[in-house]
């Protein structure tokens, strides 16, 4: 679900905005707000959101306010909203140009706005959302399709007539098929075979031991072993 927060203090823009994310897509949820202390209390909730809709100027007939801007400022001050897209909804041209210094907006929209101009910037945002999910992989269990992110995979183990996932929770039993198929399927980048019977996701390694010639995973007791004719390739990986 991608969250989208809207602070506009009018309320027929407001809702039409609301009315253009929602028509476009039924994976977006929309928190709007109609005034700075309202969007407040949203940014500071446990939602993380996708995308800013903010309106440059929250107090009607006061062309001095820029209280989105000040509010766009707090969006930057947050670590996790760094480089999230916030685009202004402004009618006041002078005013686009010192957000855009000062808070690198992602994009402006001019009142009155275009239904085409919204849903324009929505689609780059979930393209953009599209590209950065993390990868994953379709496993069979109990003869449902699962998908299963890599990056909860602490390392993968071959037994008898198929593979276990030992993730970060819990451990996956998975029949019929093999530990080369399933090596097929990830990304060569995130795992590394060290052992004919193992795999382990390299962003889960502690360290590799090659003289004992172990791997020691993040948060896990077990050691996996390091297969004698493995330990080369493995040194290689660890010279660079």
């Amino acid at each position: 679900m991608t969250h989208v927060l809207i602070l506009e203090d009018d309320r027929a823009s407001r809702e039409a905005l609301e009315r253009i994310l929602l028509d476009y897509s039924d994976s977006i949820c929309v928190h709007a707000a109609s005034s700075y202390d309202e969007a407040e209390e949203l940014l500071n909730s446990d939602v993380r959101y996708a995308l800013f809709l903010l309106d440059v100027n929250l107090r009607g007939e006061n062309r001095e306010d820029i209280s989105g801007i000040l509010f766009a400022r707090e969006i930057r001050e947050k670590f996790c909203y760094t480089f999230t897209p916030v685009v202004m909804v402004t009618a006041i041209g002078a005013l686009e140009m010192q957000a855009y210094r000062e808070l690198h907006c992602y994009q402006y929209i001019m009142k009155p706005f275009l239904k085409e101009q919204v849903e324009d910037v929505v689609r780059k945002v979930l393209e953009k959302e599209k590209q950065e999910e993390p990868p994953s992989v379709t496993v069979k269990r109990d003869g449902i399709n699962y998908q299963v992110k890599c990056s909860d995979i602490l390392y993968i183990e071959a037994i008898y007539r198929g593979i276990c996932l030992h993730l970060k929770n819990e451990d996956w039993n998975i029949p019929y098929i093999s530990l080369k198929q399933m090596i097929a399927k990830l990304p060569d980048s995130m795992f590394i075979q060290c052992h004919r019977m193992y795999v382990v996701n390299r962003r889960e390694v502690e360290y590799y031991d090659t003289v004992n010639r172990i791997v020691k995973l993040k948060d896990c007791e077990a050691a996996v072993e390091i297969g004698v004719t493995y330990k080369s390739e493995i040194g290689r990986f660890l010279s660079g």
